[in-house]
């Protein structure tokens, strides 16, 4: 029975780098491209059949920023399959960055320049916005959509006989000081993004808590720094031209600079091989690139602990039953 590899976010980036790279590790595979744009995703099929005839790829339109359609596309997955095993959870934004000048030309001129290029710490702010859902965009983009998502699935995820993966892509700029208990959707500050990721490793070791028992691992992922469609928000292309050179050279120093999608899925392909079991859950897996640009998987120990970990997931849980109480009552209104 042929492997199946649900991506998020599959379309561009790392996401469409993920799924040429896992066909080039396994032709077999089943690879679900869940997108938000469905042209998007069945030209990016298209494309992967026409390189890999003997592989299977099937397209579910999801946006993560939307319950309604996180439930529709979870109950389409359920119909159309028995078990899944590798769910990469990939989809993110990060909308209208804002680089903070003064910070960067401070940082420019320390011992920090490195860090601060390879994390983008305190160099980024982000305007964020409220949903239909009633929930913040970048947190409910990034992680609750998600989290949703492997509710809802759970029946798929769960197997004694063999385990499933969940695989998230994180960040190194992923802080603790973006993060607090009392606002989980960062409502009330500037860095929505660092919050949602930081968010997203405290949700990988609850789910390990919970869920290892019955067979369901979760690991997370920083592909470093990349010119995507993302960080082209961050910057004009003319600027981002002549920084490449720069950053190129910053290699020779700094691992993070993975520079494209491709590189920037190391750690993530490297996972796809590796048996959850053996693997440490308060662990952040890093896509690293050399100077003279060979790609490796390095590791960094997450700043965290079990307990935050476990009422951030508590909080969640007690999210969802607000928000599908709420969903029941519109539907019953109508």
């Amino acid at each position: 029975m042929r492997k199946v590899v649900v991506v998020t976010g599959a379309s561009s980036g790392v996401g469409l780098a993920l799924c040429k790279r896992l066909l080039e590790e396994d032709d077999e595979l089943h690879v679900c491209l869940a997108c938000r744009n469905v042209g998007k995703a069945e030209a990016v099929r298209a494309a992967l059949l026409a390189a890999h005839p003997a592989a299977e790829v099937s397209v579910v339109q999801v946006d993560v920023s939307n319950l309604q359609s996180v439930i529709r596309a979870a109950r389409e997955l359920k119909q159309r399959f028995q078990r899944l095993d590798y769910v990469y959870l990939n989809a993110g934004i990060m909308p209208n960055p804002q680089l903070n000048i003064k910070a960067l030309f401070s940082g420019l001129f320390s011992r920090k320049v490195i860090h601060m290029f390879s994390t983008a710490e305190g160099l980024l702010t982000q305007e964020d916005k409220v949903t239909a859902d009633g929930l913040q965009e970048v947190f409910e983009t990034n992680v609750f959509g998600h989290f949703i998502l492997i509710q809802e699935l759970e029946a798929l995820l769960c197997h004694s006989d063999s385990p499933s993966r969940l695989i998230w892509t994180s960040s190194r700029n992923a802080r603790k000081s973006n993060f607090h208990l009392e606002d989980i959707q960062h409502s009330r500050g500037q860095e929505p993004y660092s919050s949602s990721k930081y968010a997203i490793d405290l949700l990988s070791v609850a789910l390990n808590r919970n869920f290892n028992p019955r067979g369901l691992y979760s690991s997370v992922v920083c592909p470093g720094t990349m010119v995507t469609s993302m960080t082209c928000g961050i910057l004009p292309p003319c600027v981002w031209t002549v920084l490449l050179p720069i950053i190129w050279l910053l290699r020779f120093f700094a691992n993070a600079f993975t520079v494209t999608p491709h590189n920037g899925t190391e750690a993530l392909v490297w996972l796809f091989h590796q048996k959850p079991e053996s693997l440490n859950p308060l662990t952040k897996y890093l896509s690293a690139t050399t100077g003279f640009g060979s790609n490796y998987v390095t590791t960094q120990k997450m700043d965290l602990d079990e307990d935050t970990a476990e009422k951030f997931y508590q909080n969640l849980l007690e999210l969802e039953k607000r928000i599908r109480d709420t969903i029941q009552k519109t539907n019953h209104q109508s």
